[in-house]
């Protein structure tokens, strides 16, 4: 099959992994085919050119702007919180103290409303934290539990994996037993018909009986016989037509 992979190693069954040179052999093996290894595709071709700016915003623009610049960091605007009175040429005018005035109303609103959320904060935001935190002990637990089944899931293939391997193991030893004791009674037992043969060959010529011929030697003999035969029954037999 074409998406068949060929496994030809047993990691959970085969030993000398921590024989000396073992280690170092596999090594220079994986680097040699590393540098041998020349990429000839762009595997990301087919997704396009990469766009870095495409979630850029333009004050995200102008501080990679600046850094590049090596420019500083502009410090933090106190101005809105300040109370100028009018400057000196204006102490007369009407319009100016308005201004600061509304200027006044503003930052006390403002103060105000930080008071009103810092109350706020002091009593019902403890009750707000427990109930977030209890939602990230939630998610917590979740994702231990999700860990845990996996951690299992792969336990479990990697128990599979040694339990098939050692039992494929078990079996290529068993194999590779027999066929040493078949290679082995194979091999008495030419030993044994070439003794024969001896045996044999030296008792015909003892008693001057002639050899006889192979069998292939036998079969050419009598396809011979057969038709010599038939080329004379078709000779006898052309007379008897022409009378």
């Amino acid at each position: 099959m074409a998406h068949e992979t060929l496994v030809d190693a047993l990691p959970y069954f085969d030993t000398g992994y921590d024989e000396p040179g073992v280690r170092e052999a596999a090594l220079a093996l994986i680097e040699e085919e590393t540098r041998r290894y020349r990429p000839t595709k762009n595997y990301l071709e087919s997704l396009g050119p990469v766009k870095l700016d495409a979630f850029e915003t333009e004050m995200m623009k102008a501080e990679f702007e600046r850094l590049s610049n090596k420019l500083p960091m502009d410090m933090l605007s106190m101005k809105r919180y300040e109370l100028p009175q009018p400057p000196p040429s204006k102490l007369n005018d009407i319009t100016a103290w308005t201004e600061c005035v509304e200027n006044s109303q503003a930052q006390l609103e403002h103060q105000a409303t930080r008071i009103l959320n810092l109350e706020l904060m002091a009593e019902f935001g403890a009750n707000s934290w427990k109930l977030y935190n209890g939602t990230l002990e939630y998610m917590m637990k979740q994702a231990q539990k999700q860990l845990q089944e996996i951690r299992k899931a792969i336990q479990e293939i990697n128990w599979q994996r040694k339990t098939e391997q050692v039992v494929t193991g078990d079996k290529l030893k068993q194999l590779e037993t027999s066929w040493v004791g078949l290679v082995g009674k194979n091999y008495e037992i030419e030993r044994a018909v070439v003794e024969l043969e001896r045996e044999l060959t030296e008792w015909k010529r003892k008693r001057g009986i002639p050899k006889k011929p192979s069998v292939d030697e036998g079969d050419d003999a009598a396809g011979g016989a057969a038709a010599a035969a038939a080329d004379r029954r078709e000779e006898e037999a052309a007379p008897m037509e022409e009378s």
